[in-house]
């Protein structure tokens, strides 16, 4: 994309928020790249942040599959629990803060829809009730068999790492209700075991918000950052609501950048770089 047509583009974006009542904000693991934290984009990204998956010849999706809690429950937690670690270290970017005070500056408000498990929007001070966690949460835990449909949360709990091995030490977190495993609260891959609604919860907030606009009439932004084609959860999501809701879809996104109609936006930049540009003179 041309330098002049890139211009164009986030001029369109501009006027599209300006004249917004409400923004929904839809985020995938680009969202936290310029936090520093690693987005697993293709196998050779995830063996860059795990070398020992590397070794064992593991991809992320199939690392990321609860029956490794089942047969090997060190390594399930050496892996989630330096997950879980990292995004509690984590302070998000700059630009979370632009689109809270985005957010807020409207009469209709925002909600925000994201892929991510790592509370980055909850620390950067987004209301608890305004997020929907389409994949969970890893600052939740469940049981792993699941023995009832509680959830609970993981602060408090540490996890004790060899890194050497890549194993977790004991003592590994345990269901309070059956004393059997715990695991976090995450939407893994072939997961049949997910305790789903807290996610449930949050998804009739959401609908309920966005009935909510549509009978007042308010216009509705659509800011996607950072959402991929590798698990696209969070692209179809935006372009159903846009078509629901006959709205604008800007999408932000340095690759996948590609969008489904000629009244869309595309913005081929990274996530904080393409937030800060379709703001500026806003926020």
């Amino acid at each position: 994309m041309a330098d002049i047509s890139l211009q164009e583009e986030i001029n369109r974006a501009k006027e599209v928020i300006k004249k917004a009542d409400a923004v929904l904000i839809t985020a995938g693991a680009g969202m936290g790249v310029d936090s520093g934290l690693p987005d697993f984009r293709g196998t050779e990204g995830f063996w860059r942040a795990y070398p020992i998956a590397k070794k064992l010849g593991l991809r992320f999706e199939e690392l990321a599959n609860p029956r490794w809690f089942r047969e090997n429950p060190r390594l399930a937690w050496a892996f989630y629990g330096h997950r879980l670690h990292l995004y509690r270290d984590t302070q998000p970017h700059e630009g979370f803060n632009i689109l809270r005070k985005l957010g807020e500056s409207k009469k209709g408000g925002y909600f925000v829809f994201t892929s991510n498990v790592d509370g980055q929007f909850q620390k950067a001070g987004f209301d608890e009730k305004k997020i929907v966690e389409v994949h969970g949460s890893i600052h939740h835990l469940q049981c792993v068999q699941p023995c009832c449909d509680q959830i609970w949360s993981a602060d408090g709990v540490e996890i004790d790492i060899d890194m050497e091995s890549f194993e977790a030490k004991d003592p590994l977190p345990s269901c309070p209700y059956c004393g059997g495993l715990a695991r976090p609260n995450i939407l893994m891959f072939g997961d049949w075991e997910w305790i789903p609604h807290r996610t449930s919860g949050q998804e009739f907030r959401l609908d309920r918000w966005l009935f909510d606009t549509d009978d007042k009439g308010y216009e509705v932004a659509i800011i996607e950052i950072g959402a991929g084609k590798a698990v696209p959860t969070v692209r179809m999501f935006s372009e159903r609501v846009k078509d629901r809701i006959f709205g604008t879809l800007i999408r932000i996104n340095p690759r996948d950048y590609d969008v489904p109609s000629g009244r869309d936006i595309s913005i081929p930049l990274g996530g904080l770089e393409g937030i800060k540009a379709v703001t500026e003179g806003i926020i």
